[in-house]
């Protein structure tokens, strides 16, 4: 698709090409004549000088053939950096608007290793002792369901909201209930968060037309921003969120210079 692009408006030079994926269907939103963030990005995360080669191209040299980009033994992550704490009122959930205000990257030897870095790059603090879970559709917490297990054995104490605590009690994955606050009980989940008794929030939200459900997973949200603690909501990324804190030794979680990843390129 994206050479299809570029031969058809005749491109040397720096592009960025937006892309939808949707159940391994792919579109196209947009193509800029720019460079992206992606180019220092890849760049570094290839130690290939990208902007030294497109303003060869540009002036009409011929560079291909003169790199590969795909044999790498790291990996590469970039994770984006979001306001929603300075942002009073404004729901810390993601959709295929662009809202983060900056980027962090780092280089590790496996994914997780990498994701975990640029994680706390940006601020965020790995939990250590308890989790709350508030997670919509069924299908998302079927895809949660082995991470979540994961967690109960590393030690983890579990919070989760009535819908996701049925569901993985029902799976036999222990946690303890907590009040939504459109149920009027106390305390509520937001009493919980206010009290600092979970370090990090999961929720997933529902793409549902009730109110009530958006309400309450706003209210989980938005008290998880105010507080500062640490909000994961896309089914995805929490799924290697958790493989990532079961799986990746904190001890391990070096800081290396980026020569010894791309030295000797």
């Amino acid at each position: 698709m994206t050479k299809a692009i570029v031969k058809a408006l005749a491109i040397t030079g720096p592009f960025n090409v937006q892309l939808l994926a949707r159940q391994n269907e792919l579109s196209v939103i947009e193509c800029n004549l720019r460079a992206s963030r992606s180019f220092p990005f890849v760049s570094k995360a290839t130690g290939i000088h990208f902007i030294q080669k497109a303003m060869a191209a540009m002036l009409g040299r011929d560079v291909r053939g003169q790199y590969r980009t795909l044999d790498l033994d790291h990996v590469a992550v970039k994770v984006p950096q979001f306001s929603f704490s300075r942002l009073k009122g404004a729901d810390p959930v993601l959709y295929v608007e662009m809202t983060s205000t900056g980027e962090a990257a780092c280089l590790g030897d496996s994914l997780e290793d990498a994701y975990l870095k640029a994680l706390i790059s940006t601020g965020f603090r790995l939990p250590e002792r308890s989790i709350l879970l508030s997670i919509g559709a069924e299908e998302h917490k079927v895809k949660l369901l082995e991470g979540v297990r994961g967690l109960v054995s590393a030690g983890f104490t579990l919070y989760a909201t009535d819908g996701t605590q049925a569901f993985f009690e029902a799976h036999g994955v222990p946690s303890s209930r907590v009040n939504k606050v459109s149920e009027g009980r106390t305390p509520t989940v937001t009493d919980l968060i206010r009290a600092r008794q979970v370090e990090c929030v999961i929720n997933v939200p529902t793409r549902a037309a009730d109110e009530t459900v958006l309400t309450d997973g706003y209210h989980i949200r938005r008290t998880a921003a105010d507080m500062g603690i640490p909000l994961v909501n896309d089914a995805e990324l929490a799924r290697l969120f958790l493989r990532a804190l079961l799986h990746q030794p904190r001890e391990k979680l070096e800081a290396r210079a980026l020569e010894e990843y791309v030295g000797g390129r």
